[in-house]
């Protein structure tokens, strides 16, 4: 047995879910390969990812405030039918699928419940985050690369 077959050997052993592996030859070589994996992996969907609070230091002044979250009162008040699609994580908002396409939503378009609005990125996760509701969008209130967080307004709807 050469070399370049003992590391292919090796290289199927590290690409396959085997975590051990013992071969006897006739003629009396033996090769033996446990592998030792202490890496952890789980993958989290938006459906099963449960809100906490978390002290984040603030970057934002008092007057800076959203336009989204300053009005959303007055709104409120003055229309019953206003919809909010609000975060349902924090992460970062991403406005389309990648810097060189078309917003999945602009001002004025009419969606409908399911249609995909945006992305948050959380985690390296990218997650579709889709509408809760039939309408049409009257403001997008975070931009391209903003951080948002839990329950934070991300698109106003009539």
């Amino acid at each position: 047995m050469d070399y370049q077959e003992i590391k292919k050997i090796m290289d199927d052993m590290g690409n396959s879910k085997l975590e051990s592996f013992e071969i006897e030859f006739p003629d009396g070589v033996k090769i033996s390969m446990t592998k030792q994996s202490e890496k952890n992996i789980s993958v989290v969907t938006a459906q099963q990812m449960v809100p906490r609070t978390v002290e984040l230091p603030s970057v934002v002044e008092e007057k800076e405030t959203s336009l989204c979250q300053t009005t959303q009162t007055k709104q409120e008040e003055t229309s019953e039918n206003a919809k909010i699609i609000t975060s349902p994580m924090v992460g970062t908002f991403y406005a389309s699928s990648s810097p060189d396409k078309p917003a999945f939503v602009q001002v004025g378009d009419k969606i409908k419940k399911g249609q995909v609005v945006c992305i948050v990125e959380a985690m390296k996760l990218m997650n579709e985050i889709e509408s809760e509701y039939d309408g049409e969008i009257v403001e997008i209130c975070v931009k391209d690369e903003d951080v948002v967080e839990y329950g934070m307004p991300l698109f106003k709807l009539k």
